[in-house]
């Protein structure tokens, strides 16, 4: 049980992690413990999941995988990469899937964790049942039109700790991945709406002050796609998304067609992407406050640019989850890596954020930030009910931390 770190080693836990190997076990550590929290893949930058009472890893509880006509049941412990494979193998598929398929299911929906495509919710807005431990140790099953559920999905670990989801799925289908170099940068906000909507899920990439923008198409099978395309070209070979480095590990391109579950993630789950000396942040706005944010990081360019390594523009479905990032509204997700540097970057965030923020900014609840609870709780409209929620399951504190204490406080 010795100590770890998160992925990208700038937080150090503050006690040993236990891996219960059964769920009864994991009751029982929940009710005899007086703090409890869970730790998933550790892909967070903040102490979301840090405390000093029992820190508790579900990675080695039984796996599930239950397969049925429009729906998979798993454990939660289980990797996309690792769902996604047998679900291809069945001939069934998920809606969207983040960048890496290396991070856990349930850690990814518990902070609204996202792919793109201007029609493709979170990965959360797929969960259609969740099952978790309650502050009694006992199992509390939620499902899709419970009048909780909506609070239960993006929950931050607030209310218990989850074991089981099951997600909504569909017929598999094949993605091509195609990636354009030199679409200029003002471009990226006089036409917005085309880019976004031209393929299943887009990305853009920049540092807001090279004027060329490389930009990842991921287009349904059979979809075409032009070798020059709104002033861009076709890459002359495979990229990362932070162009100095190799592309090895980044997911095949070229217009290769091939099953989404290999297309849709940026990285392949054979390669395990370096330890991340990098710290993450990234805010999401009302898609028709695109235009206007990409101004302000333009005119913020050369204050990124010391600390930045990458930026990554992409769209987000609405949803109506309490806590999603895109509950309510059509969403732009803006997502910043930055060096390992915390006091070069969070003067560089508290600028950042003094330019989004008056736009509507949510900010990601498992990255680097500054903002405030009273902010938190003024641009993520459902905290007030929220915080009753998770007392009702949870009426104690016992899955209260610094971070929910901060940032979500009781009331």
């Amino acid at each position: 049980m010795a100590e770890r770190t998160n992925w990208a080693g700038n937080i150090t836990f503050s006690t040993a992690v236990q891996a219960p190997g059964s769920v009864p076990e994991l009751q029982e550590l929940v009710r005899s413990s007086e703090r409890v929290r869970v730790l998933g893949t550790g892909h967070s930058f903040n102490r979301i999941a840090d405390t000093s009472g029992t820190l508790v890893s579900v990675l080695d509880l039984p796996r599930v995988v239950t397969i049925e006509e429009s729906a998979v049941t798993i454990s939660a412990g289980l990797r996309y990469g690792e769902v996604t494979a047998a679900l291809q193998a069945e001939g069934k598929a998920l809606h969207n899937l983040g960048s890496l398929p290396h991070i856990s299911v349930a850690g990814a929906c518990a902070t609204g964790t996202h792919g793109s495509g201007n029609a493709n919710g979170t990965l959360a807005s797929a969960v259609t049942a969740i099952t978790f431990i309650d502050a009694r140790g006992e199992l509390v099953t939620l499902s899709k039109g419970d009048p909780d559920f909506l609070g239960s999905v993006i929950s931050l670990g607030a209310l218990g700790v989850t074991v089981q989801i099951q997600l909504e799925t569909r017929p598999t289908y094949e993605i091509s991945q195609v990636v354009y170099d030199g679409l200029p940068l003002d471009r990226l906000g006089s036409d917005f709406e085309e880019i976004f909507a031209s393929a299943y899920s887009v990305s853009a990439f920049t540092d807001w002050l090279d004027p060329d923008v490389m930009v990842w198409r991921k287009l349904r099978a059979g979809t075409p796609y032009e070798p020059t395309w709104l002033g861009a070209h076709l890459a002359d070979g495979a990229r990362h998304p932070i162009k100095a480095m190799p592309a090895d590990f980044a997911t095949q391109q070229g217009g290769v067609v091939g099953p989404w579950n290999e297309r849709l993630p940026h990285f392949r789950l054979e390669f395990t992407p370096s330890n991340g000396e990098e710290l993450q942040s990234e805010y999401f706005l009302p898609r028709a406050a695109a235009g206007e944010a990409f101004e302000a990081l333009r005119a913020l360019g050369s204050k990124l640019a010391p600390v930045m390594q990458i930026s990554e523009v992409r769209t987000i479905a609405a949803d109506d989850l309490w806590l999603s990032p895109s509950q309510g509204r059509d969403t732009v997700a803006l997502h910043f890596t930055w060096i390992q540097d915390e006091a070069a970057v969070l003067p560089v965030v508290e600028a950042l954020e003094a330019a989004l923020l008056p736009l509507d900014a949510r900010p990601h609840w498992g990255k680097v930030f500054t903002a405030d609870a009273a902010t938190l709780r003024e641009v993520y409209p459902k905290v007030p009910d929220f915080i009753p929620l998770a007392a009702k399951y949870d009426p104690d504190g016992k899955f209260r931390n610094d971070y929910l204490n901060t940032y979500l406080p009781a009331t």
